[in-house]
């Protein structure tokens, strides 16, 4: 095995001088790796030796630093096949996104960086296969929603230690409530530092603070991360409405701590996130942005009966993303479309007589931006469509319709949504007002109010989805259960609910 000492001695023969620095470890915040292709991927750090340093850099000095990557056939990173520089500078808070290419599909590497005298751990990637080969299975764990004022992070490393194919995070990977804001139930296990975060430097130090946490560098660093913002990144139910140099900042820090393409540099108060991945012929992944496009809510964010969000040209994708993802839809040749989005899919009627009640924050604030959607699909004939859900610190599982008020519309999709890793704290069995849902919206088949994640394993002949909880987060340790397991079946829209 080679160890970091041999890698500064391996360094001297290939142009990396073990130079020394006057700070200390660089490599706090840990590596990761994003955005798989057949040829490569990203990958990812930030130099940080002091992570919440008061000014939001981190403890570097101001000058450029040269950072070193190599890529490897194997963990210890001994059979190096490519190798290359970065520039970390200030601007960007030291932050290096190295785009790797040349490499073979379908396989395994690992990564790690240098700077100065410093090695950062070895990170796990992984080639996306080539584009006309089939899988045999692609195994996903999907996350969402990690507030660390509500609890430890456990399920990060409980995904982690299942090495997934990618990691897939739908939203709210900060919170940006300042310390004891918006409370946990029972208190707060763990605190934020300072106010509410709305400038660049407060968007960074609450990066950094949350990348202290092992649970969450681990999942980081065992495979491949697909991920897009919901809203907490930014201030909670945000739309373009919200002032320019927020967003700005917001985004700025977002792109610095994550594994993201040159493509989603940030321009000004705009960031590019939606984008597909391909695995093969088995699975185009879709990721979309469902907050930076959308139309103004009418009548709030909560449930409420809101006729006037049912008109046909609200969109809550915006129009440009709509006909990008409807022409992706069009031109796949893949088994599976997933739908990797932040906000609750399918119809959630709450009423008990007369007008729907519905939550508006979501896609059923907008029907008939989810009714084109939908019948996008369909209209193209993909073969299977899977919609990954976000936001709602709840597990669901539902079957989707193009009409949820005709109970003899065929079904044409399925949509799972994942818990939260913390937020909402320790969760419960059963909530009573969801619970409900289950029961006046058929097309509904699972909750349950725990946190954890979800592993998704897309096979030629099925996707199946299992529901991991864990049953505490407000003290760490706590193990991964399986608490429901469902199955979608090549060419059979619905659900079927393993024993």
């Amino acid at each position: 095995m080679i160890d970091r000492r041999s890698f500064l001695v391996l360094g001297l023969a290939s142009g990396m001088p073990p130079l020394r620095v006057s700070y200390g470890d660089p490599f706090t915040l840990g590596v990761a790796c994003g955005d798989p292709a057949p040829d490569g991927f990203v990958i990812w750090t930030r130099l940080a030796p002091t992570p919440l340093a008061e000014d939001g850099l981190g403890g570097m000095p101001s000058a450029p630093v040269t950072v070193y990557w190599e890529v490897a056939t194997d963990p210890a990173c001994a059979r190096v096949v490519r190798r290359g520089t970065e520039e970390a500078v200030r601007e960007w808070a030291h932050s290096v996104h190295a785009e790797v290419a040349g490499l073979e599909p379908g396989r395994e590497y690992w990564y790690r960086f240098k700077a100065g005298q410093y090695v950062s751990p070895i990170g796990r990637a992984l080639t996306a296969p080539a584009p006309a080969s089939l899988p045999g299975a692609l195994r996903m764990a999907v996350t969402s929603c990690a507030n660390y004022q509500h609890g430890h992070f456990t399920a990060y490393g409980r995904a982690a230690q299942e090495r997934p194919d990618l990691v897939l995070h739908l939203g709210d990977y900060i919170y940006e409530y300042g310390k004891g804001e918006m409370p946990c139930p029972g208190g707060n296990p763990r605190e934020h530092e300072g106010p509410e975060a709305r400038t660049l430097t407060e968007y960074r130090r609450r990066h950094a603070l949350y990348k202290t946490d092992a649970d969450l560098r681990a999942a980081h660093a065992v495979a491949p991360w697909l991920p897009i913002m919901d809203d907490h990144e930014v201030r909670n139910n945000w739309m373009s409405l919200l002032p320019a140099e927020r967003r700005e900042a917001a985004f700025r820090a977002y792109y610095e701590h994550m594994p993201l393409r040159r493509t989603a540099v940030p321009k000004g108060p705009a960031i590019k996130l939606f984008r597909r991945v391909r695995w093969g012929t088995l699975a185009t992944i879709h990721l979309l942005d469902t907050r930076q496009y959308r139309d103004p809510l009418i009548c709030g964010a909560s449930f409420q009966e809101c006729p006037e969000s049912r008109v046909e040209n609200r969109t809550i994708t915006g129009a440009e993303q709509e006909r990008w993802l409807l022409a992706g839809f069009r031109e796949s040749k893949a088994l599976w479309d997933i739908i990797g989005q932040q906000v609750f899919f399918g119809q959630r009627d709450k009423h008990t007589s007369g007008e729907k009640k519905v939550r508006q924050d979501s896609w059923d604030g907008y029907s008939a931006s989810r009714t084109r959607v939908t019948r996008g699909w369909v209209d193209a004939g993909v073969r299977n469509a899977i919609v990954l859900t976000g936001d709602v610190h709840s597990h669901w599982a539902g079957d989707l319709a193009l009409d949820y008020d005709d109970e003899s519309s065929r079904l044409v999709g399925t949509e799972l949504a994942v818990t939260s890793i913390s937020s909402g704290g320790d969760g419960h069995d059963h909530d009573r007002a969801r619970d409900a849902l289950l029961d006046k919206n058929p097309h509904l088949k699972f909750h349950l109010r725990r946190r954890g994640y979800l592993m998704v394993k897309v096979t030629p002949t099925a996707v199946v989805a299992d529901f991991k909880i864990l049953r505490y987060v407000s003290t760490p340790g706590a193990p991964a259960l399986t608490a429901a397991t469902f199955e979608v079946p090549d060419q059979v829209p619905g659900l079927l609910r393993r024993p």
